[in-house]
C-alpha cells in the first residue's frame, strides 16, 4: 500500500511541475533559473555535510557523488543564466 501511495505522489508532482513550468512566461525564466541555482547551492552544502560524516563507505561515496553532481548543476546553471542575461544587453556594450 505504501508503494502505491509513493508512486501516486511521484506522478502528482511530475504532473504539477510540468503544468507550473508551462505557465511561466519567458521573461521569468532567468530569475527562476537564478533561484534554482541558489537552491542547488544549498544542496551542495548539505551534500558536503553528508560526505564528511564518516559513518559508512556507501554514504561517503553517495555524498561525494552528490557534491560533484550538485556542483556541476550550480556551475552549469549560472553559465546558462549568464548567457541568457547577455541576450538582453545592447550589442555595443560589454
Amino acid at each position: 500500500m505504501e508503494l502505491i501511495f509513493l508512486v501516486f505522489i511521484l506522478m502528482l508532482s511530475i504532473f504539477l511541475g510540468f503544468e507550473l513550468i508551462n505557465k511561466v512566461p519567458a521573461t521569468l525564466h532567468t530569475p527562476l533559473m537564478s533561484g534554482a541555482n541558489a537552491i542547488s547551492g544549498i544542496t551542495v552544502v548539505g551534500a558536503i555535510s553528508l560526505a564528511g560524516t564518516g559513518q559508512q563507505d556507501l554514504s561517503n561515496w553517495l555524498g561525494a557523488a552528490a557534491v560533484a553532481l550538485a556542483t556541476v548543476n550550480v556551475v552549469g546553471g549560472y553559465m546558462v543564466t549568464d548567457r541568457m542575461l547577455a541576450m538582453f544587453k545592447k550589442r555595443g556594450s560589454k
